[in-house]
């Protein structure tokens, strides 16, 4: 049993290094929490490679393994064409806020790129003579989750040298490649004449000089990305946050022995310098914080400013998941000034409902200056 673990998660590991998957986790990972992003790599890997052991168990004798992979094909060249896509403020809000939710959209194009492709060749070709199916699909999707994650890890690090339209040029590049060569492999040959390659490229050339001329025309004019844009505000943020937070504390002759960590100020120290190392992507550190260091004395003014400061970046797109860190942040604030955080933030007007319902007083100072 556990050699068939092992021996699974090593060939797909093996198989999937530098491949398409961790292309896809890089460029998710940018728009959704890692978290989300992970779970949707599992939850797509398990369906592919489950419905992998079902075709080498029952099924591949009646659906063409070759047709799959055409469909795969396709389905490469249309991610190639997604990558190009413009980041427009809202094309990306409308996609964010799409009834499918992060973890599902990872999920179907986790499932939808890998059918036909080798890591599911490899899954049922290791069920056909397994003794523990269900243990060849662990091995296999934990492959894939540990190829997903360095991927993120690479990518990220990438990210930080590389440019990011150069980035999405890679990208696109590399789909394009894996797409028309599963195309040329797998088409029958009567559909490979000239004529249909050259009109099949000319279509492809078109769509991607259409795609890309938004990019293009945003870059001529010198205007930022949303992309770049929330980066940049972020960094503003958490520099200014930084010298804020510092002033909250009154010191240990006011609260008595410093707890650290584990304090609420010391805890959102911590996540403010995570922000500030770009680190809120890739870690996901919890701390308990001592509920007795909600009740020490801290200054209220000066908590007040710095949860109007967060707040402000937040109110605009809330769900943003790029705010992740901001919201531990903005619940650490609220709970000095309430003993208590409000969860999440779905609609603006439902948080400053449940904010005033909190603190009448205390919502007038803030919603006044926000609302300016």
């Amino acid at each position: 049993m556990v050699q068939e673990l092992l021996k699974a998660f090593i060939l797909i590991f093996i198989a999937e290094m530098g491949d398409k998957t961790q292309i896809l986790a890089m460029a998710f990972a940018t728009k959704f929490p890692v978290k989300k992003v992970i779970a949707g790599i599992f939850l797509g890997s398990f369906l592919n490679h489950g419905l992998g052991i079902l075709l080498g168990h029952y099924i591949s004798n009646f659906i063409p393994i070759n047709t799959i992979q055409i469909v795969a094909g396709f389905a490469f060249v249309g991610f190639s064409l997604w990558t190009l896509k413009s980041d427009d403020e809202d094309e990306k809000e409308e996609a964010e806020k799409s009834k499918f939710g992060a973890v599902i959209t990872v999920a179907l194009a986790f499932f939808i790129g890998e059918l036909g492709d080798k890591t599911q060749l490899t899954a049922i070709t290791l069920s056909i003579d397994a003794a523990y199916p269900l243990v060849i699909l662990a091995g296999s999707v934990s492959g894939m989750i540990a190829t997903g994650a360095l991927g993120i890890i690479v990518g990220k690090k990438l990210g930080d040298k590389i440019p990011e339209f150069t980035m999405k040029i890679i990208a696109a590049s590399i789909f394009m490649f894996f797409g028309l060569t599963k195309l040329y492999e797998t088409l029958p040959d009567s559909y490979l004449t000239p004529l249909n390659i050259v009109l099949f490229l000319a279509v492809l050339v078109v769509a991607v000089v259409f795609l890309l001329r938004p990019e293009i025309i945003r870059r001529r004019q010198g205007r930022q990305t949303l992309f770049k844009k929330t980066s940049k505000d972020l960094y503003d943020y958490y520099n200014k946050i930084q010298s804020d937070i510092g002033e909250i504390c009154l010191g240990t002759e006011s609260c008595g022995s410093c707890k650290g960590n584990s304090c609420v100020v010391g805890h959102t120290k911590i996540l403010i310098q995570k922000g500030l190392n770009e680190e809120e992507l890739l870690l996901d550190e919890s701390v308990d914080i001592n509920e007795k260091t909600l009740e020490k004395k801290y200054d209220k003014n000066k908590v007040i400013e710095s949860l109007i400061t967060t707040l402000e970046v937040i109110k605009e797109d809330p769900s943003n998941p790029k705010y992740e860190n901001l919201h531990k942040i903005r619940k650490n604030l609220e709970k000095i000034l309430f003993g208590k955080s409000i969860e999440n933030i779905e609609v603006w007007s439902d948080y400053s409902s449940k904010f005033t319902k909190m603190d009448s007083e205390i919502a007038d100072k803030v919603f006044s200056v926000l609302n300016n």
